[in-house]
């Protein structure tokens, strides 16, 4: 059964004109077990996580300035969300859901979050929405218990996953692959193990094609006994802050491509959402709607 993390607390009241699209994560739930994708029993609630698994992965002083909500107004502005308690109890439930779900993964194969992604978190700070970075948190949990040896982190967010690089640069346990905008957000990338800037220009062949050479060669080379997915929908040509050219049907077709070899090589896979910010929240729910649509055909 796919299990998916979920809690009401992950749509978060924001300032009236916020860019950030906060409803999706409640829409898309009732989007998917409107159209019987999913049921009720799908999802699972987060709860708190235990300090010393955000601690593995973020310092000790960022942790306890998000905790004391002592974050300087300019590291506020950076991560671009009003800082409060409620917030900061948003950020660990989605780190939790992540845990849980990968652990949810190994059981079933695959699993889900329905927010999460926050890819821009570094060990000791956040930006552009990002505060804890949750499948980093995951995958140093399934490392640490031992439920994993080698994690690979397939990130095709149109923007850099550079938080997730900064954190792994230097675990070789953790492989971690970014195929992003090139002139996209963040302007200064870090470097992944491996990167591939795309031109504004790319579009779905040349995505599909990019990304069918790449990905089976890393998984023979590195052998990975888990897989994170962070299946952001701002690839799309209308997205407000990509600039990557791909259709509805391409990243429907990403999203196939991913979850079809991580079935035929029996490599559990969790997944997170990552960014969308298409003018039409229809858009933007549908994209995110459609990798549980292919998850339950491929898997179930």
């Amino acid at each position: 059964m796919l299990r998916i993390a979920y809690h009401p607390m992950y749509t978060h009241p924001l300032p009236d004109g916020h860019r950030f699209p906060m409803i999706k994560y409640e829409l898309l739930q009732k989007q998917l077990i409107h159209e019987g994708t999913c049921h009720h029993d799908n999802f699972f609630t987060p709860v708190f996580p235990d300090e010393e698994n955000i601690l593995a992965v973020h310092t000790q002083a960022y942790y306890q300035q998000l905790i004391d909500l002592t974050l300087s107004p300019k590291a506020c502005r950076k991560i671009g969300f009003p800082l409060s308690k409620a917030l900061i109890d948003r950020e660990l439930l989605i780190a939790d859901g992540t845990i849980k779900a990968s652990k949810y993964a190994i059981e079933h194969g695959i699993s889900f979050n329905i927010a999460g992604g926050t890819h821009h978190a570094y060990s000791d700070h956040g930006e552009a929405f990002c505060l804890l970075n949750d499948q980093a948190i995951g995958a140093q949990y399934l490392l640490t218990h031992k439920l994993a040896s080698k994690v690979l982190i397939i990130d095709l967010d149109v923007h850099q996953g550079n938080g997730t690089a900064e954190i792994f640069k230097d675990e070789p346990a953790v492989f971690t692959f970014s195929m992003h905008g090139a002139s996209n957000y963040p302007f200064r990338k870090e470097e992944s193990d491996l990167d591939i800037p795309l031109p504004d220009t790319t579009g779905d062949v040349e995505f599909l094609n990019l990304l069918e050479r790449t990905v089976p060669q890393l998984i023979e080379t590195e052998k990975p006994d888990f897989i994170y997915y962070l299946s952001g929908v701002d690839i799309l040509a209308s997205d407000k802050l990509g600039k990557i050219q791909c259709s509805m049907e391409g990243c429907k077709q990403r999203d196939l491509f991913i979850l079809t070899i991580c079935k035929e090589k029996e490599i559990p896979v969790m997944c997170s959402m990552g960014g969308g910010y298409s003018p039409d929240i229809k858009t933007i729910i549908e994209a995110h709607a459609n990798t549980y649509r292919v998850a339950q055909n491929v898997f179930f």
